[in-house]
This record gives structure tokens, sequence and C-alpha cells, in this order.
């Protein structure tokens, strides 16, 4: 769901070569019956590979191609996905096809976003709003009883693999799951991510979700959207609830890892207007008396790639940096993109650029004194909290740190 973290120290194996191979014939397939020969193949060492944890040697596979072969790299992260969230498995003597979905709340607060287990009551009334509004009317499917954060997620694809059978066959043999005695902690942050896993099961070849039946038509784009209407208007009033003392949006529940990075790229503008929200009460300023500071991080190992843009904020004529977002950039965004030269459709608006995005998102929010500074950064941490550092308006890479008299010092929210 995060960008792929490359590291070219990892061992390549004869497996991680294998792996590459494979994406690699895949990628150059001249038809759709030999692309089903090398799915099969790639599947099969794939699903091996997962099952017996060889997460290191995948890894390393990734990172080979990211660094050679961009199209292989595409296909073997979709292969790796695909295996790890999904499975086809026999029950009483019949074929079903499970898939691990998640289920995005997006969740902004001056205070603190819960996460953790919910209650039997909740569970019933969200199990009951998803079966009535997203999955395919013959499907089963068995619902993760917490909210949790990105922190308490799977951390690997070896992970995802094996919460994805556990959970499908639970889904299948009506086992009720159990959360892990402890969970990691969760950062703070103004504007979070809160996610519920579930896992769908069909009979093979059945559809597994509602824009899937043939009743909703041969527009997937349009089936998705009214699912996502019925689904924030019906199950919206339940959720609220869960998550007291925050503002709440329901993104749409779909595959896994979809659904995770379309979360991701969702909760960046709510974490600008959050941020201006949270200033402006403990400050107690209006948004247009903030000033923000747009600065470029690059990868020291890409030739200085724009990675992410870390935005500042202060107040006034102070120089000081009060709060600080991260804005991540994913899949194939990229800062020296010129999307207002791309081809669109008569009455189609212009894609905005991510730096766009974000000035964008501020003004909305109702900040406009808005300074992009023309350096690239290398990615800056604090040595003792680990937090990421922001530009000020000298170009010099400093701590975020809230003003001992707003009453609300926090150091330690990111």
């Amino acid at each position: 769901m995060r960008r792929h973290l490359k590291n070219p120290t990892r061992k390549f194996t004869a497996d991680s070569q294998n792996l590459a191979s494979l994406a690699q014939s895949l990628a150059q397939s001249g038809s759709r019956l030999e692309r089903r020969h090398w799915e099969r193949r790639l599947d099969q060492s794939l699903q091996k590979m997962l099952g017996n944890h060889q997460q290191q040697a995948i890894d390393s596979a990734l990172d080979h191609l990211f660094h050679t072969d961009l199209t292989g790299y595409d296909v073997l992260l979709d292969g790796v996905e695909t295996a790890s969230s999904s499975c086809t498995v026999e029950h009483e003597g019949r074929d079903y096809d499970g898939l691990l979905i998640a289920v995005p709340v997006i969740a902004w607060t001056r205070f603190s976003i819960p996460s953790g287990s919910i209650s039997a009551d909740q569970m019933s009334t969200l199990f009951a709003h998803l079966h009535g509004h997203v999955l395919a009317k013959d499907a089963r499917a068995v619902l993760a009883p917490a909210m949790l954060s990105i922190d308490q997620l799977p951390r690997s694809y070896c992970d995802t693999f094996l919460l994805t059978r556990r959970m499908v066959d639970a889904a299948l043999t009506g086992k009720s799951l159990q959360l892990p005695a402890e969970l990691p902690e969760t950062v703070p942050f103004l504007a979070d991510t809160r996610y519920l896993l579930m896992a769908v099961v069909a009979e093979s070849k059945r559809p597994l979700l509602r824009w899937e039946e043939e009743e909703a038509g041969m527009n997937a784009t349009a089936g998705r959207r009214a699912v996502l209407d019925q689904w924030q208007a019906q199950a919206g009033p339940n959720v609220q609830p869960m998550l007291p003392g925050c503002g709440v949006e329901l993104l749409l529940p779909d595959a896994y890892y979809v659904a995770c990075r379309e979360a991701d790229k969702a909760v960046r503008n709510v974490s600008l207007r959050a941020a201006a929200h949270y200033l402006t009460n403990s400050l107690g300023v209006e948004a247009n008396q903030l000033a923000a500071i747009i600065a470029a991080i690059g990868d020291p190992a890409n030739g200085m790639r724009v990675d992410e843009y870390r935005i500042s904020f202060s107040s006034g004529t102070q120089t000081d940096v009060y709060y600080g977002v991260v804005w991540p950039l994913y899949d194939e965004e990229s800062a020296d993109d010129e999307l207002s030269d791309l081809p669109r459709r008569p009455g189609q608006s212009s894609p905005l650029s991510p730096l766009q995005q974000i000035v964008t998102a501020l003004r909305e929010a109702g900040v406009t004194r808005i300074q992009n500074s023309e350096t690239v950064f290398s990615p800056e941490f604090c040595e003792d909290c680990g937090a990421p550092l922001f530009c000020d308006a000298s170009d010099d890479m400093v701590h975020a740190e809230m003003p001992e008299d707003s009453g609300q010092n926090s150091g330690h929210l990111h």
C-alpha cells in the first residue's frame, strides 16, 4: 500500500531470479494463452514462497526488477499482491474463491483517533450493511472484530498470505476470529485511516462483490459509485459512534491492496484540512493568517527523484515551523508530470499534478500564504524521536514544534 521500499543490499538468490524471470516472461507474452501459461507458473511459485515465508527472496526480486525492468516489476508486484490477498480452496467438495477486503474509514480530530476491538453489536450492524450494500448476494464473509490502524495491518506479503487464508477458512466454516493479545501501538496523527478487514468467499467463478453481478450492468465504474453512495449513507451513522470526537469519511470497500492505496491517497487532502483546523484553534488565528511552505523531498539512491512533499505551517510573521504534514507520492505520480498536457476527452477537466493538488487543498482549507521551495531536500528525520523534519522560511530543515503558550504543545503529533 505504501510505495515499495527498495533495498539493493538484499541477496539475489536463485528463487529471486526465478520469480523475476517469470514476471518478465509474463510481461512479454504475445497472446492471452501464453499469458495464462506464465500466470499459472508465476502464481504457483508465489504460492509456494509465500507459504514458506520467503519474504526476503520476494523483496529481492522486486528490488531487482524495480531497477532493471519496471514493466516486469509491475507484473510481479501485481502477482504478489494477488497471491497474498486471494485464494481458491476446496470446501465440502466444491471450489471457492476467497478475497481479503479492506474497508477504509478516514478520520480526523484534534484529539485521538481510536483503534482496537469493536463490540459484537457494532460488528453485527456493520456486517448487515456490508451484506446489504457491498457484497454479492450469494457471497459468504467474515469480519475481523477490530478497527485497525495501518501500524496494526499485516507487515509483509507473507503475513497477508497467512491472514487471508485464516479469514477465508473462517468465512467458510463459521469460525470466529480472535485478535492478537496485543496490537502494535498507533502513531498519533490529526488525520489517519482506520480499517475493517473482511474475507469474502463464493463458489469459484461466482461474483464476490455487488458491482460484479449481472444485475449491476456492464459499467463497473457506475456500479462502484452506487455501492459507495449506499455504503456511506447507510453505514456512516453507525461508524461515527465508533470514532467519537472525529470527523469521518467512508471509502469504498475493495480488494485489500487497492483499498489501502486509495485510502493513502485520500487521507493526504484530509491531513492538510485537519492541520489548518488544528492550528487555527490552537493558535487562535484565522486560516488566512497561516503560512505554508511546500518542500520537495528526494530519494538520494535514485538521483534525488521526488518521493514526497513536506508541508510546513507557521503563523503570522513568525518563521518557526509549528506543524508539518507529509504528502507521499504513490504509483505513477511524479513531481515532474505536466499533467495539463495529457490528452483528455472533451468536457473532461485537466488532472492536477501533485503540487497543484497540495496548493488546491491548502486554499480550500483557507490557507492563502503559500510558498514553494525551489530546493529538493534529502529526507531528514529527528535523531531523538524519528519525526520528519520540515522546511522553514530560511530553507533549513527543522523540527516542527508548537509554541509553549498555545496550550496544546503537540510535539508528538506527526
